[in-house]
């Protein structure tokens, strides 16, 4: 088969997704979860991840050097991007369907690489495997790091969630949380504004507060900002400690899934929709060949989903 051309991701077989929404697909066109036969080798354990655009993928990256011998199936949900700007029913309702999507899929495990979504989604969660999201791992990591005040980007949702104040309390009540919603940072990274005077100025305008209030240890609360690392980094300059919430997961992740023996793990693709914005930045964060491929995350009605009121 050959390779679609950049920019056209392979779409899935309607028969395929029919099956996946009956709850009855067992990898049939392109297995990635390797249930081996009678008399075939084991195959390797495969993790489903997924984030509503390119920015879960600096997860994928760290995952990929945690657990070289792992499969990973990302799933980009681009068509509903951005989870950050939307009310906590409906990213909850997101990500219920994404869950069951990628388990659909044969995957061992999910990570939940959103915080908009790991902040308003996973409380109640039901899933036959185990699912992590960001928020925890970050901020023990910023609280075990800061020495007094601590300094939050994230989406406004999240913000407005409380979820970091909340998890850094947990581990040490004595630090102060200041946030900051930084709405306009995941439309410019789509758009590969990565190291641009724009997006510089917008950095400023936004962490302006926070260097007020002394922040010594600031959380890059969405996967989309480790892409902005560098440029922030300029901002707040070298006594600041950055704290990557995709390398804090990442690390959570490879302590509890497990690594596989030997051999390199495969990496799919899958995305809802999918611009010549996220193909490119794409291959900057995991710098392979991509082979996008575009699916139909079932609606509520075929996963069985009841309707909310």
């Amino acid at each position: 088969m050959s390779r679609p051309r950049a920019g056209a991701p392979r779409k899935e077989d309607p028969a395929t997704r029919e099956r996946a929404a009956a709850g009855l697909f067992v990898a049939a066109t392109a297995p990635v979860s390797g249930r081996s036969g009678r008399g075939e080798a084991p195959a390797r354990r495969v993790l489903g991840v997924f984030d509503s655009g390119v920015g879960g993928l600096t997860v994928v990256a760290r995952l990929r050097q945690e657990l070289p011998g792992v499969d990973l199936v990302y799933l980009g949900d681009t068509a509903r991007l951005p989870y950050g700007t939307k009310s906590p029913a409906t990213v909850a309702r997101y990500t219920r369907r994404n869950v069951a999507f990628l388990v659909e899929r044969g995957v061992d495990g999910v990570v939940v690489a959103c915080n908009s979504a790991s902040a308003m989604a996973l409380e109640g969660l039901e899933a036959p495997v185990p699912v992590w999201g960001v928020i925890e791992p970050g901020a023990r990591a910023a609280a075990l790091a800061s020495r007094g005040r601590i300094g939050v980007l994230a989406t406004a949702s999240t913000v407005a969630s409380g979820a970091y104040p909340r998890a850094v309390a947990r581990i040490r009540p004595d630090l102060e949380v200041a946030q900051q919603a930084c709405p306009l940072f995941v439309p410019l990274v789509e758009e590969g504004w990565i190291d641009d005077p724009v997006s510089e100025a917008i950095a400023r305008r936004y962490l302006e507060p926070l260097l007020a209030r002394g922040v010594d240890t600031l959380v890059l609360g969405c996967t989309h900002y480790p892409l902005l690392a560098p440029l922030l980094r300029r901002v707040v300059g070298e006594e600041v400690r950055l704290v990557d919430s995709a390398q804090t997961v990442s690390a959570v992740v490879a302590a509890e899934f497990g690594a596989e023996p030997g051999g390199s793990g495969s990496l799919r693709l899958l995305v809802t929709d999918c611009g010549p914005g996220f193909e490119r930045l794409a291959r900057r964060i995991v710098g392979d060949e991509l082979d996008l491929e575009l699916v139909d995350v079932p609606a509520r009605e075929a996963s069985g989903e009841r309707q909310e009121r």
